[in-house]
């Protein structure tokens, strides 16, 4: 699902009258918001809107086309879109629209669980200027790491133990 590109927008490509070398870059911005989840809602909303009328547009010609043919007013030469191939497209644009809001919302998840195990920020070497005063110094967020790995370790051997004293028991009860 991935590797689907949205309906309507086209990847940028160099065109014949550009030369590799004279491309520019493109802005570490755009880049971020395609990775944006929220951004990409904002982006197919749209989109969505556009299909959902195309949609509706679609079905009301081929209910006019079909009252006409069952009137007797026409016969069934006219050539009609297909309503099925809309709704694939608009089903395809729901379907990114609830991945994008999973991902939104992991994402919070996710950032809600970082501030609550690590609240504190550990300043960068590129901007110390932005730095908050409450940071944790390198050796202090390794010693949190430290105990969150040892931490992990311990819950990792009691569920090894609890495993081993599972299978004691039921390799006990197998040759009673």
């Amino acid at each position: 699902m991935a590797s689907q590109q949205q309906p309507g927008v086209v990847p940028p490509q160099a065109g014949p009258h550009q030369s590799a070398g004279l491309q520019q870059p493109q802005p570490q911005l755009s880049q971020q918001q395609d990775f944006d989840p929220v951004h990409r809602f904002k982006m197919l909303i749209p989109q969505l809107k556009e299909s959902l009328q195309n949609v509706m547009t679609i079905a009301s010609l081929n209910f006019q086309h079909n009252t006409a043919i069952d009137n007797g007013i026409k016969s069934n030469d006219a050539a009609v879109q297909r309503f099925d191939k809309s709704l694939e497209e608009f089903y395809a644009l729901c379907d990114q629209v609830e991945l994008c809001l999973r991902l939104a919302h992991e994402c919070l998840s996710q950032s809600i669980d970082s501030a609550k195990h690590s609240p504190n920020l550990v300043p960068t070497a590129t901007k110390p200027d932005t730095v908050p005063n409450e940071a944790l110094s390198y050796s202090q967020y390794l010693s949190m790491i430290k105990s969150q790995i040892s931490c992990a370790k311990d819950i990792h051997n009691a569920l090894l133990e609890c495993s081993k004293k599972i299978l004691s028991k039921n390799q006990q009860q197998g040759i009673m």
